[in-house]
């Protein structure tokens, strides 16, 4: 008996007639039409029944129900049935809920379920509003569905997401460290950033949008968008470039031959440089530096090269010459993919633009017949509001080897 049974339903009855096996299509199907708010009014019809079935609501009506291999039965006519007998005072609806529980409608329920995701959504919409470049990312997780396929529910989204923001609120991590080190100090456990995982998954995708990287696959990728937050899952896969960098006796030596230096996490952490030089440029393809290298050898100034997007070594050089006091210049491709590659260094450590502005590129562009198109997604140019504008007037992209008699004058 259902302890919340209405006043005046006969109960035991109400089981004996309508709460038999052989009328259960008929509960379930008044049941769907009370979650929908449909009137209990018309018939509803069962294909194929059995005659059990057939005998239970003759029972139920009073008479046989019509031959045909449907069975029909109006919905109108079990509620007069119930009222009549007083089995049901209150009729069909109240007959039912008494069977089988309280029902909450349909509409109640999406805008209960709508509900639980903007409050699962909460700390992601937070992380967004206190730092703007995640904002669109955000938007983009809520209409792409991947949060609904990863976390199914919003009570398990709720705590996906809070994770997934605080993970993000702590990159990029400075000085770098281990990624399960980082896992098990922000999240409670050293595996919870673990490949395959729901929480990886979106912090991955966190930390494409805020170093700009494409889409890619495979161990190796992985490893390489965790090491541009300074997440390492070794020390020495993460490099970087330089030429003439002094401050221990492995780098004098090399900067004493004028030869490039490949430098490695684990080298930067235990021995970094010291001290730091009065300045430091920076560029962003090993052509410019290996071009320094034979056009200068060792009377060259200290160069630093990304090899494209900013490695954990990278950063973690390039925030310990800052941090000591040295003055970086940089330089990278006139294109829209070299805008999103000095934007990331910039959150990083600040630089100033070394042949790097509008004016430079429209210089280039004037003296240098046949540049490529320019292809990709636009972005911005915070060290230079008008460097943007000026590639998308002029539509061609140029590369930094294109301007390397200038780089390498600048260096003599």
């Amino acid at each position: 008996m259902n302890s919340s049974q209405p006043c005046g339903v006969d109960s035991g009855r109400l089981h004996s007639l309508l709460g038999a096996p052989e009328l259960v299509w008929l509960v379930e199907r008044v049941r769907r039409r009370l979650e929908r708010e449909q009137p209990l009014t018309g018939p509803v019809s069962l294909a194929a029944p059995t005659e059990d079935q057939r005998a239970a609501v003759e029972r139920l009506l009073g008479r046989p129900p019509r031959a045909g291999r449907t069975l029909s039965v109006r919905l109108d006519a079990v509620d007069a049935v119930l009222r009549r007998s007083g089995i049901s005072p209150d009729g069909l609806a109240v007959a039912v809920t008494t069977l089988t529980g309280a029902v909450t409608p349909l509409s109640q329920v999406h805008r209960d379920e709508s509900y639980a995701w903007r409050e699962a959504y909460a700390p992601l919409e937070a992380l967004g509003h206190d730092h703007p470049h995640f904002a669109a990312w955000v938007a983009r997780l809520r209409t792409e569905g991947l949060v609904r396929r990863l976390a199914r529910t919003p009570d398990v989204a709720q705590k996906l997401l809070a994770d997934t923001a605080r993970a993000l609120r702590e990159l990029p991590a400075a000085p770098a460290l281990s990624l399960p080190a980082f896992s098990a100090r922000v999240l409670g456990s050293a595996h919870a950033l673990d490949d395959g995982t729901p929480l990886s998954t979106l912090t991955l995708s966190g930390i494409r949008a805020l170093n700009g990287l494409a889409n890619g696959s495979g161990a190796a990728w992985r490893r390489d968008v965790w090491a541009s937050a300074g997440l390492l899952r070794d020390e020495l896969s993460s490099t970087v470039l330089t030429l003439n960098l002094r401050g221990n006796t492995a780098l004098d030596w090399m900067a004493d031959a004028g030869e490039p230096c490949v430098l490695t996490l684990r080298q930067l952490t235990h021995r970094p440089p010291s001290p730091a030089p009065r300045q430091v440029r920076i560029c962003e393809n090993p052509a410019v530096l290996a071009a320094a290298a034979d056009a200068h050898g060792a009377d060259c100034p200290p160069l630093v090269c990304l090899q494209g997007q900013p490695s954990a070594a990278a950063h973690a050089l390039l925030r310990h010459l800052h941090e000591g006091g040295a003055r970086l210049l940089y330089h990278g491709d006139f294109d829209w993919g070299g805008l999103r590659i000095a934007t990331v260094l910039l959150r990083s450590v600040p630089w100033r633009p070394w042949r790097y502005t509008a004016t430079d590129y429209r210089a280039m562009v004037a003296r240098t017949p046949s540049l490529p198109p320019l292809t990709g997604k636009p972005t911005e140019a915070p060290w230079d509001p008008a460097l943007a504008p000026a590639l998308n007037e002029l539509g061609v992209r140029a590369e930094e080897e294109t301007a390397l008699d200038t780089l390498l004058a600048d260096l003599a």
